[in-house]
């Protein structure tokens, strides 16, 4: 009896919270989108179109990254539980921002080129074996 309702409280806590989450993420998208557009001059501004079209990519590859959060926390409720290939869609699109952000600054050589195209290859890997293992819908 007790159980059950420190289960129900738990249950309102934790979906008060990913709302609040999901919340502030959706805040977070229309911030990033409203910057990335009013920071489109400076791709022509800058001293040079590298440094402004770098910024430039850095602010979309970053809004990609909070869609994909944003899609993990929407199944979330849509499942009540946190599903393995839609965690890798998330960890793939920041290993590729991140990858991105490195090949822009040129801190990268051949090997590491190599090391990370291997991790994000890996990553796509894991994301293929989790779709044949993913659990049947109810």
């Amino acid at each position: 009896m007790v159980q059950g309702f420190v289960s129900k409280i738990y249950k309102q806590f934790i979906r008060l919270a990913f709302n609040i989450t999901i919340i502030v993420l959706i805040i977070g998208l229309f911030v990033g989108i409203f910057r990335t557009i009013s920071e489109l001059g400076l791709t022509f501004t800058e001293a040079t179109v590298r440094l402004g079209f770098k910024e430039l990519v850095t602010n979309v590859l970053s809004l990609i990254v909070v869609l994909e959060l944003i899609r993990a926390f929407i199944d979330f409720f849509e499942h009540e539980r946190f599903r393995v290939d839609i965690l890798l869609e998330v960890l793939i699109a920041f290993v590729i921002r991140e990858f991105m952000l490195h090949l822009f600054e040129g801190k990268l050589s051949g090997m590491d080129v190599f090391f990370w195209s291997f991790g994000i290859v890996s990553l796509i890997g894991a994301r293929a074996v989790s779709f044949f293992y993913r659990a049947p819908k109810a």
